[in-house]
């Protein structure tokens, strides 16, 4: 059987990597997988069915009858529930990071994660795919960018989705998910060691994606 091709994505929030990830999906004829959506997915449903964020035992039971699908052009499922929207509401954002540090959690949808890769090219972005989920991947890459930049990008995607924004709250927000990412026991954020870094800082989308193809094609 032919080995299917796994392009890598990792980095911390805002650093570009969904809309890096889902042009090069584009480009390239490969199938993006958001693994933050589904992180943003059993969040939201935590929230949305009452569960106690302290209380991983109880999410992971909720999260072992939840069904997360990704559909092409960035749509979320939950249960069949269309959550595209909800997913990106502040209340989940702030509660994402905390469901990530779960062990339980991470291992079930590394589970689900793998289990797409092994059905099709896949470019795959997140915190720890190409040290912990993904980690013979083809290709890895590391984006950062300066948290300034970062809160500035989440601020004008908070606007564009008529989501109200504080654009210094987002910055210290983005920080503290930057230490809980990288601080977390299971699968933290870090760069793996053949992973090739890109600083996203001061380039465009697109400059980023010619960067990044550029490395997958020569």
């Amino acid at each position: 059987m032919d080995k299917f091709i796994q392009i890598a994505i990792d980095g911390p929030a805002a650093a570009g990597k969904s809309t890096i990830a889902k042009i090069m999906a584009q480009k390239l004829g490969y199938v993006y997988v958001d693994t933050g959506a589904m992180y943003r997915a059993i969040t939201w449903a935590s929230i949305h069915h009452d569960v106690d964020l302290d209380n991983e035992k109880a999410i992971m039971a909720l999260l072992s009858e939840t069904r997360i699908s990704l559909a092409p052009g960035g749509k979320v499922s939950v249960n069949n529930v269309d959550v595209t929207e909800q997913i990106r509401e502040p209340d989940v954002t702030a509660n994402v990071s905390k469901i990530a540090t779960y062990e339980s959690i991470r291992e079930a949808l590394k589970a689900r994660q793998i289990a797409l890769a092994d059905a099709a090219n896949v470019i795959m972005d997140g915190r720890d795919i190409g040290t912990h989920v993904l980690p013979d991947a083809d290709f890895k890459f590391f984006m950062v960018a300066d948290p300034k930049v970062r809160a500035q990008r989440r601020h004008e995607e908070n606007r564009s989705r008529g989501i109200a924004s504080d654009l210094v709250s987002l910055e210290a927000d983005i920080k503290k998910r930057d230490e809980m990412d990288a601080n977390r026991k299971h699968a933290p954020l870090k760069q793996a060691n053949d992973a090739i870094l890109i600083d996203t800082s001061a380039l465009s989308i697109h400059e980023v994606v010619d960067k990044m193809v550029g490395f997958v094609l020569k």
